[in-house]
C-alpha cells in the first residue's frame, strides 16, 4: 500500500483490494489524481476513526490462566466439530497467530492457481464420508506419531499487546506467500492494459527476427512508491516480499496472475555469498556452508547417566510362563482380563485360571495338531503370526502365553482388512523373512477376512502362504493328562518379535530375548510400584508397545487386573476410560495424550468423576513434545476431581529399548514436574538454548522421568561415529540394559549399527565394553538426571543443514486458524530429497465444503506461519479429498505409502502450493558474462591449443559437374542406367528450358505418379504431358489473368499433379510461382486468414486453383473468417484453354526470381525467400549428386509440397534429374498408416523421403502390426536412404524406434537418417547414397548451455544424444561462428551455422524491405579470418566435429550437429537452455504427460503439458515436473500449465509453435485444466 497510514489500519480484505485497483487505475492514467482521491477517502472513509488496534486475525479476549471454571469454552470448540486437536497448544497458536498478524500488514499477493470448472465442483456431499477426524495416527512409525495437544495451557496468560510487539520485533524471517487479493481474473486483473499490442499475427510482415522476440514486448517492471522496501529482515531463500501486481499492465487474467508472480519473485531472497566452486563448465550446486551465527554446543562432554540398582525381589517368578503358572494354580479366580463392549458393558472377564488352562490347550495344539505326527508344522523356535482385532485382548492373550508355552515365537501383526492394505506388502515380508507359516486368529476376525469365491482366504500381496488356525477354546482339544508344556527358566531364546515401521516403510522385526522380556516386566514393575492384584485401565494397543508391556506382560508377573478399552468404544464415548477408572477405582491407567484430550472435549456430561484413586496415569506417547499441552489441560480441568500433579507419568519408549525412560509416581506433591522451554531455532542446529517464554518459535519439552533400573543412558551425535553429545547438545539416547531388543530378525548390518553400538568419548576411547542401543529418540538428559526427548529420529528432516521435527511442522500448521478448511487429524508431512537437500512436503486432507478461495488462503497463511516460526521454506502443500489418504490399521495416516503416492504420482491432489523459489537455495550460481573475448584471441587461442576452426564443406560441384557421366566405375550402383543427355543437362540454366528438352527427348518417360489412400494410382505424368498441361496453364495466366513478366502467381492446391503442372505453367509464362497449402474444409476460421496472409504479403496478382478450392475461398464460412471480396483474380485450373503458348518465356537473367518460398517458422513467423533461377539449378543439381539420381531410378516422397526441400523434391528434382518421383500425400497416412511403407515395398524403392509426422504416424500407428503387414509381403530390405527431412535438431528417439520397429520387416538401421535445412538455405545437409553412415555423440548437457561442446561416454550423468544431420551438400561450405562478435569459434564450441553455398536463398520477401537484417541473415561477413566470403546466417546453433570416418573422395569426415534454433533457446540464469531438453525430462516424469512445450515470460519458465488421463491427475504432475525440471536442469518451473491433448500447437513439419502456445496462454485461450503459479 502506498500509504504508510494504511499500515495500521484493519481493512477487510475487499476494501484493500479496490485500493489496489485504485492504485492501478491511476499509475496507468485512467484516473485523475483528484478522482483518485476523492474515491479513497470514500473507501476508507468507514475505517479512520476508530484508534488503531490489535489485527482480527488475533483472539480479542486475552487468556487468563484455565479453571475448570472456564471449561465451557472446550464446549464451543467441540461444536466445531474438530475433536481431534492434537499438537495443540495456545502458547503455539498465539505465537503462530503473530507471526502471521504481520505479514497482514504488508499485504501480498499470492496468485491462486486456475482451475477448468469441471475440476472445481465437487460431487454432493452426501457422497462424502467425513474421515475419521479422532483418528490420531497409532502407529509410531509414522512421523507424526501420535500426540495430541489440548485447546489451551497453562501457558496460555501471556499477555495480548506483549505478544504482538514481540511478534513484530522479534519475528525471524520475511515470508513466503500470503492470501490473494486477487483471485481468478477479478476486477484488477480485467482493467489491465494490454501491452501486447502486436501480436505475431499482425506482425507477420515482419522477417523472422532471429535475435529477440520481445523487442515489442520489453516490459518495465517498476517498484511501487511506498513499498515494503524499507523493511529489513533476516532472509533464507530466494524469494522475497510480495506486494500486489502493480507495476506492469498485461493483457488477460493469465498475464495478470504471471505478472503477480513475476512482482512476487522480483526480489529474490539470496543467502548470503558462499564460496562456490565453479569449475571449468562444471557448475557444482551451491554447497551449504555452516552459518557463521549458528549457535555451537558450549558444554562440556556428558557422563552417562545410570539407573537405579534393579532390585531383586525373592518372590520374583524365574520366567514369564511360571508367573503365569503360578497365578493359574494358586489364584485361578482372581480376575486378570476384562474386555469391554461398544457400550462400555463388561464383556468377558478373563481369570488367571481359564488364561492358564487355555494357554495351555493353545501350546498343545500348536505343537501336536498341525501337521502330522511325523512332520509337526511348527516346532519349537518357529515363528508364527498372531492376527487379532483390536477388540478381542482376550483371544490374543491366551495366544501369546499358549506360543510362549510352546516355546514358538509369536510374531504380533494387525489384521489385513484388504488384499491392498497401505502396509500390508511389507508386513508380508516380515511375515516371509521371519518364515511364519501359521496365523493363529479368532473366530469373528477370521469371519471377517476378505475370501475368495470358494471361501478360501486370498493371498495378500507380498504375504507368504498361510494357514490360518483359530485358537477359540471349541476349536482347540483338550491336552492329555500326561502333557505338560515345559516351563524353563529365562534364557536367551527369542520370546516374541514385535514390529516396526521405519520411515521409509519397510517394516522390521525386533527380537526380545526372554530374558530381556522377563528384566523388562522386572523393571517396570520396580519403576511404577506393581503390586499385586492392583486393577489397570488400558486404552492402548496391546498388540505392542507400551500396552502390550504393560497390560499383557508385567500385569500378568503381579497379577494385575486389566479392564481393556478398545479403540471402537473410544470413538463412541471418548470418556469410557475416565469412567472404567472411577468405576473400579483403578490405580493405573495408560492412556495416550489423545485419550486425554478427548476427555477434556466430552468431560462436561459427567457429574460424577472421581479419579483420586489413581497413583499412576502412564502417558505413553509422553517423550512427543507436543503432548505437554494435553497433560497441562487435562490437569487443570481434572484436578478438581481428585487428580494429583504428581500422578501423570510420561513415558518414552522405542521398539528397540523397550521402556527408555519413565516418570516414577511420587508421593511429593511439592516437587514439580521437569520443564524445558527451547528455542526452536537453537534446536535445529542441535543445541539446547533454553529460552524465556515470549519468544514466537519455542518448544516447551517436559520431562519423561528418570533412566529405567538397571539401565545406562546417554545421547550421542545422531550421524557419524556415535560420540557423547555435550551436555546443551541434542543427541539421539542410546541405552544399554538387558530389558531391550536385542536384533532386527534376519538383518545383521542394520543390527549391528542399531543394536550395537558403542559411544565414544572425544578423545575416540569407547565409555563401556557393553554395546548400547540406539532408541530412534533424539533427546538430552537434563538437571537431576531427568531425561527429555524433544522428536524421533524418524521424523526427522535435515533442510540445508539444518534438523527440523515433523512433529513440530505439523503443530505450527494445525495452529493456523481458521482451521475448518481442513481435518486436524489427517496431516502427513515429510520430506523428499530434490537436488541434493530435503525439501518438505505437507499433505492434508480438505473437507468437502471449503472453497478453492479458503484452501488456498488457509495454504499460504500456513506457509507464512511456517517461514515465521521454523525458518525454513514449505517445497509443497497439497490438499486431498477427504478419506483419500492411506490409513495405517489404527486409523492414522500411513506416512510413508503416502510420500510414495506423492513421488510416483498418483496422490490425486486437489490444491497443491508449491514453493520451489523460496526453498530451493542451492542452484548453481547463475552465469555471469565475461566481457567478451575479441574474435581474434578466441581464433590465436584456438590455434595455440591445437584445436581447428570449425568449418567444414561437402563436395566442390565444379570438378564434378563435367565428368560426372563420364567416372563410371566409380558409381556404386550397377543397377543405374547412364545418362546419355547428362552433359546437355548441365547446359540449361533454368528448368523451364530443361522440362522443354525432356518433352522432346524422352517425351513418355514418366516423372510423376500420385498414389491415392488405398496406394493405387491416382494420376501419372509423363515428360511430355507436363509440358503440354504447363503450356496451357502459360496461355491462361497470359490471357484470362493479363498478366506481366514477373508477376507473382499464389498456387492453392492439394498436394498432387495439378501443383506441379501450375509451377511449371508459371515459369512458362514468365510469373513467380508461390506454393501456398489449401485451407482446410473442416476448420477454415484458423487456416484461411494464413492463406489470406501470405496472397497479400507475397503481392500474388493472381490465385490459381482447383474448381472445389475456388468455391471454397467464396464460400459464407470463408466470408466469415477473411474477407472475401479483396481476393486478387482467382483462375481455375480444371478448365484450360485448348491452345498453345505464342512463345515460352525464358529469364534474361539467372538471377531474377523463380519462385518465393514461404513458410511459418516455429517462432510464429512468416517468412518468405526468393529463389533465383540460379539457386533453384543449382539445388537441384546438389540434390542429384548427392542422392545420385538418374532417370531410372524411383524415389517415394511422403511430404508436404508447400515449402523447403519438401517442395523441390515434390515439383522440381524429378524435372532436373529425370528419375520418377512416387508421391505419397502426408495426409492420406490418416486413414491409411501403412500406406507409406507399403508403397516403398511394392515399388522396390531404394530412396525414400518422409517428415517426422509422418515417422511418428507410422511408428504410433503400425507399432502393433508389424506381424500382419510381415504377412501382407511388406519388405523394406531394398531401402538404401529414409530421409527425415526437417529444420530442427534431429528427433534421435524416435528415428530409433522407428528403426527399431521396422527392423523385423528388414528396413536396415543404418539407411535412416535426417536432412537440415533453414530460411537462408532449404537444403544444407541430407544423408546421400555414399559416404560414411550419421555418427551419434554424447554430449554434457551442463557444458552445452555454457555452449561449449564435451563429449561424453553413452549413459553419463548429464549426457544428452545428437545426431548427426546428414552430409553437407556438394557445393556447400560451413562455418561455426560466434552469434555476438560474429568470430570464427573453434571446434569445441556452440555457435551458429553459417552457410555459404550456390543454392542460398537471395534475401527475404517483405512488402517494405528490412535491409539490416536482410544484410544481416543473407550477407554476413566473419569479423575476423576470412573477412571476404558473404555467408548467410542459419539461425541455428550447432558444432563441427571432425570425424576418425572418410568420405568418398578420401578426406576425413566433418560432421554437423545442429542443436537448436537460436531463437527459440532459452537464456535463464545466464546460461543458454534448449527447449526441447526440458520438455524431454518433462514428458519422462509421468506416464500421463503425453506431450509438453515450455517457453519464458519475464524470465519465468513456463511448461505446458498435455495430460492423458483424468482430470483428477493433473495436480499430480505440478510436483513431478518442478521435480524433474530441477534435478537436470537446475531451473525453477513458474508456472506449470496442464491441458488436454491436442492444444500443444505443431506445424506442418511436426515442430511446437511453442510462441503461438504462449500468445495463447497469455491470451487466457487454452481453456486450461489446471493452472499452478509456483512460488
Amino acid at each position: 500500500m502506498a500509504d504508510r497510514s494504511l499500515e495500521g489500519m484493519a481493512l477487510p480484505l475487499e476494501v484493500r483490494a479496490r485500493l489496489a485497483e485504485l492504485e492501478l487505475e491511476l499509475s496507468e492514467g485512467d484516473i485523475t489524481q483528484k478522482g483518485y482521491e476523492k474515491k479513497r477517502s470514500k473507501l476508507i472513509g468507514a475505517y479512520l476513526p476508530q484508534p488503531p488496534r490489535v489485527d482480527q486475525a488475533l483472539p480479542q479476549e486475552r487468556r487468563a490462566p484455565v479453571t475448570p471454571s472456564s471449561a465451557s469454552r472446550y464446549h464451543r470448540r467441540r461444536s466445531s466439530g474438530s475433536r481431534d486437536e492434537r499438537y495443540r497448544s495456545d502458547v503455539h497458536t498465539e505465537a503462530v497467530q503473530a507471526a502471521l498478524a504481520k505479514h497482514k500488514e504488508r499485504k501480498m499477493a499470492v496468485p491462486m492457481p486456475s482451475k477448468r470448472r469441471s475440476l472445481v465442483v465437487q460431487t454432493s456431499m452426501d457422497a462424502y464420508t467425513p474421515p475419521d477426524t479422532s483418528s490420531g495416527s497409532e502407529d509410531e512409525g509414522s512421523v507424526q506419531g501420535d500426540s495430541q495437544g489440548t485447546p489451551t495451557s497453562s501457558q496460555g496468560s501471556i499477555n495480548m499487546e506483549h505478544w504482538i510487539s514481540q511478534a513484530i520485533h522479534g519475528s525471524t524471517t520475511s515470508t513466503t506467500s500470503s492470501s490473494s487479493t486477487q483471485s481468478g481474473g477479478s476486477g484488477a486483473a480485467h482493467r489491465l492494459a494490454d501491452v501486447m499490442a502486436q501480436t505475431h499475427i499482425e506482425n507477420h510482415s515482419a522477417p523472422p527476427d532471429v535475435t529477440t522476440y520481445t523487442s515489442e514486448h520489453s516490459i518495465q517492471v517498476e517498484r511501487p512508491q511506498g513499498s515494503t522496501g524499507s523493511r529489513t529482515a533476516p532472509k533464507y531463500g530466494n524469494a522475497e516480499l510480495m506486494e500486489t501486481g502493480d507495476g506492469v499492465p498485461v493483457s488477460s487474467r493469465v498475464s495478470a496472475k504471471i505478472q503477480q508472480l513475476v512482482n512476487t519473485l522480483k526480489r529474490p531472497k539470496r543467502p548470503p555469498l558462499r564460496e562456490f566452486f565453479v569449475d571449468d563448465f562444471e557448475e557444482l550446486l551451491e554447497v551449504q556452508q555452516p552459518d557463521p551465527n549458528q549457535p555451537k554446543p558450549e558444554g562440556a562432554q556428558m557422563l552417562a547417566m545410570r539407573g537405579e540398582q534393579l532390585g531383586v525381589v525373592t518372590n520374583w517368578p524365574p520366567s514369564l510362563e511360571a508367573a503365569l503358572q503360578r497365578w493359574g494354580t494358586i489364584s485361578p479366580k482372581a480376575p486378570c482380563l476384562t474386555t469391554m463392549d461398544t457400550n462400555g458393558k463388561p464383556l468377558y472377564i478373563l481369570t488367571y485360571g481359564k488364561l492358564w488352562t487355555r494357554s495351555m490347550k493353545v501350546a498343545y495344539s500348536i505343537l501336536h495338531k498341525l501337521g502330522t505326527k511325523q512332520e509337526p508344522m511348527v516346532r519349537p523356535g518357529d515363528r508364527v503370526a498372531l492376527v487379532f482385532p483390536n477388540n478381542d485382548p482376550a483371544a490374543f492373550m491366551a495366544a501369546f502365553y499358549g506360543c510362549l508355552l510352546a516355546e514358538v515365537v509369536p510374531v504380533p501383526i494387525e489384521v489385513p482388512l484388504t488384499r491392498k492394505d497401505a502396509g500390508s506388502q511389507q508386513i508380508g515380508f516380515l511375515l516371509g523373512s521371519c518364515g511364519v507359516t501359521v496365523a493363529l486368529t479368532s473366530d469373528a476376525c477370521h469371519k471377517g477376512l476378505p475370501k475368495s469365491p470358494t471361501g478360501e482366504i486370498p493371498q495378500f500381496k507380498g504375504w507368504p502362504k498361510l494357514l490360518w488356525f483359530v485358537t477359540e477354546s471349541k476349536h482347540l482339544s483338550k491336552p492329555p493328562r500326561d502333557w505338560f508344556p515345559h516351563i524353563k527358566d529365562a534364557n536367551n531364546d527369542t520370546a516374541y518379535i514385535e514390529y516396526k515401521t521405519c520411515k521409509d516403510g519397510s517394516v522390521l522385526g525386533v527380537t526380545v530375548t526372554r530374558t530381556a522380556l522377563l528384566t523388562h516386566c522386572q523393571a517396570l514393575t520396580q519403576a511404577c510400584g506393581y503390586t499385586e492384584a492392583e486393577t489397570i485401565v488400558n486404552v492402548l494397543d496391546f498388540k505392542k508397545d507400551v500396552g502390550l508391556w504393560h497390560g499383557i506382560l508385567t500385569s500378568v508377573m503381579n497379577m494385575m487386573h486389566v479392564i481393556s478399552i478398545p479403540y471402537s468404544l473410544m470413538k463412541v464415548n471418548p470418556l469410557s476410560w475416565i469412567q472404567k477408572v472411577c468405576q473400579y477405582k483403578a490405580k493405573v491407567a495408560c492412556v495416550k495424550s489423545r485419550d486425554m484430550h478427548w476427555a477434556l472435549v466430552a468431560h462436561r456430561d459427567q457429574r460424577d468423576i472421581n479419579l483420586s484413586s489413581l497413583r499412576m496415569l502412564i502417558v505413553a506417547d509422553g517423550a512427543n513434545p507436543w503432548s505437554i499441552s494435553s497433560c497441562d489441560a487435562f490437569l487443570n480441568v481434572f484436578q478438581s476431581k481428585g487428580l494429583r500433579q504428581e500422578v501423570i507419568c510420561p513415558c518414552a519408549s522405542s521398539p528397540e529399548a523397550l521402556t527408555v525412560a519413565i516418570r516414577r509416581p511420587t508421593d511429593d506433591s511439592n516437587q514439580p514436574p521437569g520443564r524445558g522451554v527451547l528455542s526452536m531455532h537453537g534446536l535445529t542446529y542441535g543445541v539446547i538454548r533454553v529460552d524465556s517464554e515470549e519468544k514466537l518459535s519455542v518448544l516447551t519439552v517436559q520431562d519423561v522421568g528418570l533412566v529405567m533400573p538397571g539401565a545406562i543412558m546417554c545421547s550421542v551425535k545422531p550421524d557419524g561415529v556415535p560420540q557423547l553429545c555435550r551436555t546443551d547438545e541434542i543427541g539421539e539416547l542410546c541405552v544399554c540394559a538387558v530389558a531391550t531388543g536385542t536384533s532386527y530378525y534376519g538383518l545383521s548390518g542394520m543390527t549391528k549399527n542399531t543394536f550395537e553400538v558403542f559411544p565414544m568419548t572425544s578423545s575416540g576411547a569407547p565409555i563401556s565394553e557393553y554395546p548400547f542401543i540406539r532408541t530412534g529418540l533424539l533427546g538430552f538428559v537434563g538437571p537431576g538426571g531427568l531425561v527429555f526427548v524433544v522428536g524421533k529420529m524418524d521424523g526427522l528432516m535435515v533442510v540445508s543443514g539444518r534438523r527440523h521435527n515433523a512433529d513440530d511442522i505439523v503443530a505450527t500448521a494445525l495452529a493456523v486458524e481458521p482451521m475448518k478448511f481442513v481435518y486436524r487429524g489427517r496431516i502427513a508431512v515429510f520430506s523428499v530429497t530434490v537436488l541434493h537437500d530435503e525439501r518438505i512436503v505437507i499433505v492434508a486432507e480438505q473437507r468437502p465444503d471449503s472453497t478453492e478461495e479458503d484452501s488456498f488462503q488457509w495454504m499460504s497463511r500456513v506457509l507464512q506461519a511456517i517461514d515465521s516460526i521454523h525458518q525454513v521454506g514449505v517445497y509443497c502443500l497439497a490438499l486431498v479429498p477427504a478419506n483419500t489418504l492411506p490409513k495405517t490399521p489404527l486409523g492414522g495416516i500411513h506416512l510413508s505409502e503416502t510420500k510414495q503416492l506423492f513421488l510416483e504420482g498418483s496422490l490425486h491432489p486437489c490444491n497443491v502450493l508449491m514453493c520451489p523459489h523460496t526453498c530451493v537455495t542451492n542452484l548453481p550460481k547463475p552465469r555471469q558474462k565475461q566481457p567478451e573475448i575479441g574474435p581474434a584471441s578466441v581464433m590465436v587461442g584456438n590455434l595455440v591449443s591445437g584445436k581447428r576452426i570449425a568449418q567444414a564443406s561437402g563436395r566442390d560441384l565444379g570438378q564434378i559437374e563435367d565428368n560426372d557421366q563420364a567416372r563410371k566405375p566409380a558409381q556404386p550402383d550397377p543397377t543405374a542406367q547412364p545418362d546419355p543427355h547428362a552433359r546437355a543437362l548441365f547446359q540449361f540454366l533454368f528448368l523451364s528450358e530443361v522440362l522443354q528438352w525432356r518433352a522432346q527427348t524422352t517425351p513418355d518417360h514418366i516423372l510423376y505418379t500420385l498414389l491415392n489412400c488405398r496406394g493405387a494410382i491416382a494420376n501419372s505424368l509423363t515428360c511430355v504431358q507436363l509440358h503440354k498441361r504447363a503450356e496451357k496453364i502459360a496461355v491462361m495466366l497470359m490471357e484470362r489473368g493479363h498478366l506481366q513478366d514477373g508477376d507473382h502467381v499464389a498456387l492453392v492446391y492439394p498436394p498432387g499433379i495439378d501443383l506441379i503442372a501450375a509451377f511449371y505453367g508459371c515459369l512458362y509464362a514468365g510469373c513467380v510461382p508461390i506454393t501456398v497449402r489449401p485451407p482446410h474444409p473442416q476448420n477454415i476460421a484458423t487456416t484461411l486468414p494464413t492463406v489470406k496472409m501470405i496472397v497479400e504479403v507475397s503481392r500474388s496478382a493472381c490465385l490459381m486453383t482447383t474448381q472445389l478450392i475456388c468455391k471454397l475461398l467464396r464460400s459464407r464460412e470463408a466470408a466469415a473468417a477473411v474477407d472475401v471480396r479483396t481476393w486478387p483474380l482467382i483462375l481455375d485450373t480444371d478448365d484450360l484453354p485448348k491452345k498453345r503458348p505464342a512463345q515460352i518465356c525464358k529469364p534474361c537473367n539467372p538471377d531474377t526470381l523463380a519462385y518465393l518460398d514461404f513458410s511459418v517458422s516455429t517462432t510464429g513467423m512468416l517468412a518468405g525467400v526468393k529463389m533465383s533461377h540460379a539457386a533453384t539449378s543449382a539445388f537441384c543439381r546438389s540434390i542429384k549428386l548427392q542422392c545420385e539420381l538418374y532417370p531410372s531410378r524411383e524415389v517415394a516422397i511422403c511430404l508436404d509440397p508447400y515449402c523447403g526441400l519438401g517442395f523441390v523434391l515434390w515439383c522440381l528434382c524429378s524435372v532436373y534429374s529425370g528419375h520418377q518421383s512416387i508421391l505419397i500425400p502426408p495426409s492420406e497416412l490418416e486413414t491409411n498408416p501403412a500406406l507409406w511403407l507399403l508403397a516403398v515395398s511394392q515399388y522396390k524403392v531404394r530412396d525414400t523421403f518422409c517428415s517426422y509426422s509422418v515417422m511418428e504416424l507410422c511408428t504410433k500407428g503400425l507399432g502393433s502390426q508389424t506381424e500382419s503387414l510381415k504377412a501382407r509381403g511388406l519388405d523394406l530390405s531394398r531401402v538404401r536412404t529414409c530421409v527425415v527431412v526437417a529444420e530442427e535438431r534431429p528427433r534421435i528417439a524416435l528415428t530409433q524406434s522407428f528403426s527399431k520397429l521396422f527392423k523385423d520387416l528388414g528396413l536396415h538401421p543404418r539407411a535412416v537418417s535426417t536432412s537440415f535445412g533453414c530460411r537462408v538455405n532449404l537444403a544444407i545437409c541430407l544423408q546421400g547414397t555414399s559416404g560414411p553412415d550419421p555418427t551419434t555423440v554424447y554430449v554434457d548437457m551442463r557444458a552445452l548451455r555454457h555452449d561449449r561442446v564435451r563429449l561424453v561416454e553413452r549413459g553419463s550423468p548429464h549426457s544428452l544424444p545428437l545426431m548427426e544431420s546428414g552430409k553437407i551438400l556438394p557445393g556447400v561450405r560451413i562455418i561455426i561462428a560466434n552469434p555476438e562478435t560474429k568470430g570464427p569459434l573453434g571446434d569445441s564450441h556452440l555457435g551458429e551455422i553459417w552457410v555459404h553455398s550456390a543454392h542460398n536463398a537471395s534475401g527475404y520477401f517483405t512488402i517494405y524491405g528490412d535491409e539490416s537484417l536482410q544484410s544481416d541473415h543473407f550477407n554476413s561477413r566473419l569479423s575476423f579470418g576470412d573477412t571476404q566470403t558473404i555467408w548467410a546466417r542459419t539461425g541455428y546453433l550447432g558444432f563441427l566435429r571432425r570425424t576418425e570416418l572418410t568420405d568418398a573422395n578420401g578426406e576425413r569426415h566433418d560432421a554437423l550437429y545442429v542443436v537448436g534454433a537460436l531463437d527459440e533457446a532459452m537464456e535463464l540464469r545466464g546460461m543458454r537452455y534448449h527447449p526441447i531438453d526440458i520438455e524431454t525430462s518433462v514428458i519422462r516424469a509421468h506416464k500421463s504427460v503425453t506431450e509438453c512445450a515450455v517457453f519464458t515470460w519475464t524470465n519465468l519458465l513456463v511448461v505446458v503439458v498435455e495430460l492423458d488421463g483424468s482430470e483428477q491427475e493433473a495436480l499430480d504432475l505440478v510436483p513431478l515436473v518442478t521435480n524433474v525440471v530441477l534435478e537436470e536442469h537446475y531451473l525453477i518451473v513458474g508456472v506449470v500449465v496442464v491441458v488436454d491433448i491436442g492444444v500443444i500447437p505443431i506445424n506442418s513439419r511436426g515442430e511446437k509453435q511453442r510462441m503461438h502456445l504462449r500468445d495463447g496462454f497469455l491470451a487466457d485461450q487454452l481453456d486450461p485444466i489446471y493452472v499452478a503459479y509456483n512460488m
